[in-house]
């Protein structure tokens, strides 16, 4: 019994030892100096990763353009999103229902108060229509900010929401307003021809969606909104916008709409990019 506890003891104090030798002075089988030297090693080691990171970042910062992207990877034509936005791009209202409207409203106005003519006037040009407004740089000298065309409210007409502040959702007549991406440097047209939208219903609700009207006439984006040169170098651009107006669509049913972008530089969109140039969203107009 006593061997059994002289063992046990004995096993204690190696344990002990092995992580304090108070005879050698060691922790866990290093002395002061040798961890002192390993924590110098390992500090001078991170301190180079460290230094080696930085120099990476700082040298990529450096081959990077504030006002350009260096590298653009996108789709040869742009996207394209609609106004006011509807849960997962479906607009649904009933006439007869002012709060099942009255959100889209709300929506356009806000989104519709950057264009107003007064505003317009103060911050952007009168540009003459169908060629590029090209700003170019100066060598090295940049020429920033740049100055951008005027886009007004009332271009849209009937969908501005000035002759009607309800935008036609008051009598079944819904406008929608589209936009393209921002894609900076595109030039989406040639020979002084501005692209155009069109919209069409699909072949199964052709017989629904009625007439279309289009503001600005034609549906077109002007060519003298592009180039456009980003937001840092174009801090007043506006984005141009077309207007579709669907004058007498079928109540109380499904109509499921594409928009597209006609240019005869831009080329059509794929089925593998099925949202490049065009916009598909589904409308339901309820007489109750």
């Amino acid at each position: 019994m006593s061997g059994t506890k002289e063992e046990d003891r004995k096993g204690s104090g190696e344990w002990r030892d092995a992580f304090w030798n108070p005879r050698t002075h060691e922790l866990m089988g290093r002395t002061a100096k040798s961890w002192g030297l390993i924590l110098l090693f390992y500090l001078v080691f991170y301190l180079f990763l460290a230094g080696m990171f930085v120099l990476t970042m700082y040298i990529m910062l450096l081959t990077l353009d504030d006002y350009k992207p260096t590298w653009q990877d996108r789709l040869t034509t742009p996207g394209m999103m609609i106004r006011p936005k509807g849960d997962q791009l479906e607009i649904t209202f009933s006439v007869s229902e002012t709060e099942s409207w009255d959100g889209f409203i709300q929506n356009l106005n806000t989104f519709l108060s950057p264009y107003n003519d007064s505003y317009q006037v103060q911050t952007n040009d009168n540009c003459p229509s169908d060629q590029y407004f090209i700003q170019e740089d100066s060598a090295e000298v940049r020429n920033n900010p740049k100055r951008s065309c005027q886009f007004n409210r009332t271009m849209l007409e009937d969908c501005s929401g000035i002759s009607d502040r309800f935008y036609g959702y008051s009598r079944g007549q819904p406008c929608i307003l589209i936009k393209l991406n921002r894609v900076i440097g595109m030039l989406p047209g040639k020979d002084g021809q501005s692209p155009y939208v069109t919209c069409g219903a699909k072949k199964e609700d052709s017989d629904s969606m009625g007439q279309l009207a289009y503001y600005p006439p034609n549906g077109t984006f002007n060519l003298m909104y592009y180039p456009y040169y980003g937001k840092k170098a174009q801090v007043n651009y506006t984005q141009p916008l077309v207007a579709v107006k669907f004058l007498n669509a079928s109540m109380n049913t499904d109509i499921n709409v594409e928009c597209k972008i006609n240019s005869n530089t831009l080329s059509e969109g794929s089925e593998r990019d099925k949202f490049a140039g065009r916009v598909s969203f589904k409308l339901r107009i309820n007489s109750k």
